[in-house]
């Protein structure tokens, strides 16, 4: 790749695309306001409350999984033939329906019909993620794919540090803690209206979108390309058409039984939930573990079984033919599985007397600085997406995360909150810049470096407390923050004509965000909060050995991005 010229970036398309990126990033924050409201508003426990994180990311999983399952039974790759463009502007308008079907059910008082707004809005989002992050890596060099991605999370992150804020004045008219009281007297007037307009933005966006002359198409050949995989890949690429139901028949079927045993395992948790149902709770809490652990079970035992049949058969699997694929499909269920996982789980930790013993309404700037983590590491990554000379970049790489870090306690001050206990948090941040240059832009040693910083700061958590212990799970933030387009890059390497079907499975292994998060609550209730992170320890060690093997694998095949 060092003899080829670099392909120019479209900056144009570029920045319209990433205005989407800011929407999945709103509202699935904004979620964490609807969870209590809903809790209290509609007499729900806690595991009936979560439901809407489960519906939400439970979404991305079947609305990939339904274009893959359509593309092969037809013959038809729906994002390959509508293009990349008409894709997005598709997915924006099923949102938008998603936001219609959320006015009517709040009108409506029903919480279940809340659930498939929800879930409608996340299924739009599903399309959308499926067509932008390859066609962020279209937009300009493979090489530089990630960097690009990169840039869309910065907006993304920027959406997911403010939703919360806007969301709260929005319904409350203030970013203060949440009371039940303030949540029982909040007229739903007030969500029909923030829906409304969430709409509203949906349907602006995919005007805007569709209508841009900067933005090209993006539709996808059907062949692979001799820069993207080798000569004896691309000879068995060739004579198999990736639009044949015969060339996927094995990889659909592998999905559907993955599927299927889900919802076995799930079935029995939301039964044993069943108004008037007679168990024990000794009972519905072990049906509930079962079901959990039973769903990672399926999902892992299924991912692993697909890479080693797809490596050594090929035929049939399609884009699971490719190990780095399969292998990348369990780095993004694991990588959306932990940062949920510890985002969910940091407000109890912070709550214990070891850990500062702090209120509910003292929490907020901590669980924002988690989140705003992610914003200062992926602002970071996003300036290689730009032609900057290296001496520029090398500057910008200092100051963008400080930046960044100061606008994050600066929301967090405007909004009211005490963020003096944060101001040593810059030594992480620091820590987080000194691993930016060593990476070099290199996906497959960023995603290593960062694995194992996220493996230390794990550890050094569940071995000390106070301070110390809250900055290293809160840096787990600044170690995620660039792992997704790392893992997406890298994962969608050499796949030529493969690459929207690679894009589809990665998008539903989002699913990671349902299925991690439950399992580590469930863990501490049994062994404490602090020892429950050492399920972030098992999720960023197999991060940094998929860095490590997928960087061998595509050496192999004649893709080189170090």
């Amino acid at each position: 790749m060092t003899d080829k010229t670099l392909q120019k970036t479209n900056y144009g398309a570029l920045s319209t695309l990433t205005t989407v990126f800011f929407f999945w990033g709103f509202i699935a924050a904004g979620n964490s306001v609807f969870i209590p409201f809903c809790k209290s508003y509609f007499n729900l426990d806690q595991f009936q409350s979560q439901l809407i994180d489960f519906a939400f990311y439970g979404a991305y999983y079947l609305g990939a999984l339904g274009l893959f399952i359509f593309g092969t039974s037809t013959g038809k790759d729906l994002v390959g033939s509508w293009g990349y463009k008409k894709s997005i502007v598709y997915g924006l308008l099923f949102s938008a329906l998603g936001a219609g079907a959320m006015i009517i059910s709040v009108y409506l008082n029903m919480f279940t019909g809340m659930l498939i707004g929800l879930f409608i809005v996340a299924l739009g989002f599903s399309l959308q993620q499926t067509a932008a992050n390859p066609f962020m890596i279209s937009l300009g060099d493979e090489s530089t794919g990630a960097s690009r991605i990169n840039l869309g999370g910065g907006v993304n992150s920027l959406g997911t540090t403010i939703g919360p804020l806007i969301v709260s004045l929005a319904l409350f008219g203030t970013t203060a803690s949440l009371t039940d009281e303030m949540i029982q007297a909040l007229s739903l007037t007030k969500v029909i209206i923030l829906y409304a307009c969430v709409g509203a933005l949906f349907i602006g966006v995919a005007a805007l979108f569709g209508f841009s002359k900067k933005v090209p198409e993006g539709k996808t050949e059907d062949k692979a390309t001799s820069n993207s995989i080798n000569d004896s890949r691309l000879i068995d690429d060739v004579a198999h058409d990736v639009n044949s139901s015969e060339n996927s028949i094995k990889a659909k079927k592998i999905l559907l039984v993955i599927t299927g045993l889900l919802i076995i395992c799930f079935s029995p948790v939301f039964y044993s939930y069943k108004s008037g149902l007679d168990w024990t709770n000794v009972q519905a809490e072990q049906v509930r573990i079962i079901g959990w652990t039973g769903g990672l079970i399926v999902t892992i035992i299924g991912l692993l079984y697909s890479y080693f049949k797809g490596a050594k058969e090929k035929t049939g699997w399609g884009a699971m033919q490719y190990p780095q694929l399969s292998l990348g499909m369990l780095a993004i269920f694991v990588y959306v599985g932990v940062e949920v996982a510890i985002g969910s789980n940091l407000g109890e930790l912070l709550k214990q007397p070891e850990f500062g013993g702090y209120e509910s309404s003292q929490i907020a700037p901590f669980v924002a600085m988690f989140w705003g983590s992610l914003m200062i590491g992926r602002w970071t990554g996003a300036i290689s997406a730009f032609n900057l000379k290296d001496g520029t970049k090398k500057i910008l790489r200092f100051i963008v995360p400080l930046i960044a870090f100061g606008i994050v306690l600066l929301v967090s001050k405007l909004a009211g909150y005490e963020v003096a206990p944060l101001y040593w948090y810059i030594v992480c941040v620091l820590v987080q810049i000194a691993a930016f240059y060593i990476s070099q832009d290199k996906p497959a040693k960023t995603l290593a470096i960062y694995g194992t910083l996220g493996v230390v700061a794990m550890l050094v958590g569940l071995l000390t407390t106070g301070m110390v212990a809250v900055y290293a799970f809160l840096s787990a933030g600044l170690f995620c923050s660039i792992m997704w387009p790392c893992i997406f890059s890298l994962s969608l390497a050499g796949l030529g004509k493969y690459q929207t079907q690679g894009s589809a499975f990665l998008v539903m292994m989002i699913l990671g965000g349902a299925i991690i998060p439950p399992l580590q609550g469930k863990l501490s209730d049994v062994i404490g909060i602090q020892p429950s992170f050492i399920v972030g320890v098992v999720c960023f060690a197999y991060l940094a050995f998929f860095a490590w093997f997928v960087g061998k694998t595509l050496k192999k095949q004649g893709v080189d991005f170090e």
